[in-house]
C-alpha cells in the first residue's frame, strides 16, 4: 500500500505547494516507493511562518490561559493515542525501527509526552513575585512564550523526538514549524491530521518539507524565534551559527559516542540483558548509545564473548514482525556509511567478534549486529558515531583510566555503568562528563532534563527544564508602599 499526499499542513488547512515537486519515500525492507509527499519551497515557509506568527497574537491561542492550552493539549493527545498503532507502522516502514520499540517510543511515547506538559502547563504560573532584596518593593517575575518555533526532526525517532519540541513549546503557548526529515514525512503529516482532528488552533502547529536548503531557509527566516534541532553534530554546528549571528534562541540535541564502563564486579548476563537496549536500539540509529564498551583488561575477553554472543543471537529482519531485534537501516546510504566503518575496523586488526558482513536476506539495507574488541580508544571506530549497529570492546587497567578513555571524547551524551554495587556506580557516573548516564540501565525518563555536553549539544529538553526552553522572562519592578502615589 502507497501512501500518497498532495498537500502540506499549513495554517490549519491542507494545501498544495507552489513548487509542484514531490518526495519520494523508500521502504529500508523492499527498496521501493512507499509513499509520496510534497516539497516545500521558500514560499511555503514563509506561509507556515506567517501563520504561526498571527497564531501567537489569536484569540484562540495567543490570548487564552494555560488550563484552556492543556485542553487542547489533551485533546490532541486523545487524537493521537487512537492512531498510535497507524503512527508507529509508519515509523518502522520509513526508517527500519523494529515495530517492538515502534509501539512504545512513536505510538505511545508522544501521547504521554503531551499529557505530561498539559499537567505542567497548568502547574507553572504565568507570573510570581518576589520581594526585592532592597526591601524597596516587589518584582513580578513573568513568563511568556518566546514565539514562534522552527522545530527540525531527524528521521531516527520521528514522532517521539517531534513531541519533545512541540508538547513543551505548546505548554508554554508558542507556535511551532515542524520540517521533518525527507526519509520520515508520512508520519509528520499523520500526526498533524491528529492535530487537526483535536481542534488546534489555526496556525499553532504547521508542517513543511524539503531537504537541508529548506531547513536552512527556516532557521535564518526572520519571522522565527526560536530554533529546536536534533540530528548530527555537523549540521548543529551551522545551525548554531546562524542562531549565534541572530541572537536566536536555539536548542541542539546532536551526537554522541557513549560509553559503558563494565566494572569488574559486574555481573554480565545483566549487562549482556542491558546493552541490547543501552547499546543497540533501533538498529544501533540512536544518539545515546553505549556503543563504547570499556572492559577490565582482566575480563576484556569474557566480556567480549558476552557482548558478541548478544550481538550474534538479535533477530535480524522484517521491522514489522514482532520477533525482530534489528531491522534495515534507514537508507542505502546510511548502509554505505556504516560498512566503511567496518571495514575500517577490520583493516586497523581489531577483533571482528561477531557480525561484520549483511545477513542473508535478497534485499533491505541490512547489515549484521557487530562487535570489535581489542580496539584502542585513539581508533577511528571508537571516536566517531557511526549510527548503526556497531559497538567496540576496549580494555583499561583501573577505574582511572576506565573514566578518563570515557571522557576521552568530543561527545558527551549519554553512557552506562554496570556494577554490583550501585552506590560505586552512581560515584563513578558523577565522574563521567555527559549530559545523561545510567547505572546498570539506560532509559530516557520524560520528568528530568535530556541533552549533552561537548560537541553532543546545547540545553536541554523533558522535565521542566524542557518547558524552561520555550519562556521568555520579564521582570517587572513595582515600587514599595512608601514611594507610590
Amino acid at each position: 500500500m502507497k501512501h500518497e499526499h498532495d498537500a502540506l499542513y499549513i495554517d490549519g488547512r491542507w494545501q498544495a505547494t507552489s513548487e509542484g515537486g514531490t518526495i519520494s519515500v523508500v521502504s529500508p525492507v523492499s527498496e521501493e516507493e512507499i509513499g509520496r509527499v510534497p516539497l516545500a519551497g521558500t514560499a511555503e515557509v514563509d506561509q507556515a511562518v506567517a501563520a504561526a506568527g498571527r497564531a501567537l497574537k489569536s484569540a484562540e491561542w495567543g490570548r487564552i490561559g494555560p488550563e484552556q492550552r492543556a485542553a487542547i493539549m489533551l485533546r490532541f493527545a486523545e487524537e493521537l493515542e487512537k492512531n498510535a498503532a497507524d503512527r508507529a507502522a509508519l515509523t518502522s516502514i520509513q526508517n527500519g525501527m523494529p515495530i517492538a520499540v515502534a509501539e512504545a517510543a512513536e505510538g505511545a511515547g508522544p501521547v504521554g509526552l503531551l499529557q505530561y506538559y498539559a499537567a505542567l502547563a497548568g502547574a507553572t504560573p504565568a507570573e510570581e513575585r518576589r520581594p526585592r532584596l532592597d526591601g524597596k518593593g516587589e518584582t513580578v517575575v513573568r513568563r511568556e512564550p518566546v514565539g514562534v518555533v522552527a522545530a527540525i526532526v531527524p528521521w531516527n525517532f520521528p514522532q517521539v523526538l517531534t513531541m519533545f519540541k512541540l508538547a513543551p513549546a505548546l505548554a508554554a503557548g508558542c507556535t511551532v514549524v515542524l520540517k521533518p526529515s525527507p526519509e520520515t514525512t508520512l508520519d509528520a503529516l499523520e500526526l498533524a491530521a491528529s492535530a487537526e482532528r483535536a481542534g488546534l488552533p489555526a496556525g499553532v502547529l504547521n508542517v513543511v518539507t524539503g531537504g537541508a536548503d529548506i531547513g536552512e531557509y527556516l532557521v535564518s527566516h526572520p519571522g522565527v524565534h526560536k530554533v529546536a534541532f536534533t540530528g548530527s553534530t555537523a549540521a548543529g554546528r551551522k545551525i548554531g551559527e546562524v542562531c549565534g549571528r541572530l541572537l536566536r534562541p536555539v536548542t541542539l540535541e546532536l551526537g554522541g559516542k557513549s560509553a559503558a564502563i563494565v566494572l569488574d564486579d559486574a555481573d554480565l548476563a545483566t549487562m549482556v540483558q542491558g546493552l541490547a537496549t543501552s547499546s543497540l536500539l533501533n538498529n544501533g540509529q540512536t544518539c545515546y548509545l553505549s556503543t563504547r564498551i570499556l572492559a577490565p583488561r582482566s575480563r576484556h575477553d569474557e566480556v567480549l564473548e558476552a557482548v558478541a554472543g548478544l550481538a550474534s543471537a538479535l533477530t535480524v529482519g522484517d521491522p514489522l514482525d514482532p520477533g525482530t531485534h534489528v531491522g534495515p537501516l534507514v537508507s542505502e546510504r546510511q548502509r554505505q556509511r556504516v560498512e566503511a566503518y567496518v571495514r575500517m575496523g577490520k583493516d586497523t586488526g581489531a577483533t571482528l567478534a561477531a557480525g561484520g558482513g549483511r545477513p542473508d536476506r535478497d534485499r533491505g539495507w541490512f547489515v549484521q549486529p557487530t562487535v570489535f574488541g581489542g580496539v584502542g580508544n585513539d581508533s577511528r571506530i571508537a571516536r566517531e558515531e557511526i549510527f548503526g549497529p556497531v559497538l567496540t570492546v576496549i580494555p583499561y587497567q583501573d577505574v582511572d583510566e576506565a573514566v578518563a578513555i570515557a571522557n576521552d571524547s568530543e561527545y558527551g551524551l549519554g553512557g552506562t555503568i554496570w556494577t554490583s554495587d550501585v552506590d560505586k556506580g552512581l560515584d563513578i557516573a558523577r565522574r563521567v562528563e555527559t549530559g545523561s548516564v545510567g547505572v546498570n540501565f539506560y532509559d530516557l525518563d520524560p520528568g528530568a532534563p535530556f541533552g549533552g555536553v561537548k560537541s553532543s549539544g546545547l540545553g536541554r529538553e523533558l522535565g521542566p527544564e524542557g518547558l524552561a526552553a520555550y519562556h521568555e522572562l520579564k521582570s517587572i519592578y513595582l515600587p514599595g508602599q512608601e514611594t507610590r502615589s
